[in-house]
């Protein structure tokens, strides 16, 4: 906008400065980076990922591409998916400029790791802006041990069980405890894990919302416990406290942001 004296209210110009931010905004996401899945997106020289960059005409023409002699890949692909993450409406996507639509927004490989970006749409902004603000939230107390061998989820299942049920009865964190078996059901929860065949090893991991730092060391405490108080064969048992800084979201008028650009020259 300020290199070609481009206006709020250039709605397609909007609409490509827009697109071609939101397609560079998660590092090298566009070129390579949280995409690659071997056998399926195989991304080359994945550990010398070149950055994207975006070359953007007067016109709003916008072509996406990357460093010469790096790794990764720009193409369709890449593009494509970064396009839609985390964009809650395609035909609505609410940014402090304009309010994207790329419903009929069309990519084109133009060469190797060279992709352009035509005919996103846009309408007005809005009179709001979406802000984030964080709060101080109490504290998390967790602890981790594991087992191994045979029966090892077995135990690890008990001592979560045991740990929960101390936690709760002291009233540390009463309701408002999380067990987690990594490797089997942390991700997706026991229903999915039923299936899948029993692992050789297993960790435990125990966390529990505390309204103090005292309170919530306690809970790596219980778990600790499990080395002489609980299932046979636990062992690695860590401890850890933070600091919740909880945020919520909310949108606040435009007007009240006053917004101001001052140059300093060395």
């Amino acid at each position: 906008m300020h290199h070609y004296g481009w206006r709020y209210d250039d709605t397609p110009r909007m609409a490509a400065g827009t697109a071609a931010g939101h397609l560079l905004e998660c590092c090298a996401q566009v070129s390579g980076g949280c995409f690659g899945d071997p056998g399926k997106k195989d991304v080359d020289d994945l550990a010398h990922l070149g950055f994207p960059f975006a070359d953007v005409g007067a016109d709003g023409s916008v072509w996406i591409s990357k460093l010469e002699d790096t790794g990764g890949r720009v193409d369709l692909a890449t593009c494509k998916e970064q396009l839609l993450y985390e964009m809650h409406d395609p035909a609505n996507y609410i940014t402090p400029d304009c309010v994207l639509d790329i419903t009929e927004l069309e990519l084109s490989q133009s060469g190797p790791d060279r992709v352009r970006v035509q005919h996103a749409k846009a309408k007005p902004r809005t009179p709001t802006y979406k802000v984030t603000v964080g709060y101080h939230d109490g504290y998390i107390g967790e602890g981790q041990i594991s087992y191994a061998g045979s029966g090892a989820v077995r135990r690890a299942r008990l001592a979560a069980a045991v740990a929960r049920d101390r936690l709760e009865r002291s009233g540390i964190a009463s309701g408002d405890v999380r067990c987690d078996l990594i490797g089997v059901s942390a991700l997706h929860g026991e229903a999915m894990s039923a299936a899948v065949a029993e692992p050789y090893e297993v960790r435990v991991r125990v966390a529990a919302r505390a309204p103090s730092r005292e309170a919530a060391e306690r809970v790596g405490g219980e778990v600790e416990s499990l080395y002489t108080n609980g299932p046979a064969g636990g062992g690695g048992a860590t401890r850890s406290v933070r600091e919740v800084v909880a945020i919520a979201s909310t949108f606040i008028p435009r007007a009240l942001v006053p917004c101001t650009v001052r140059l300093e020259v060395a």
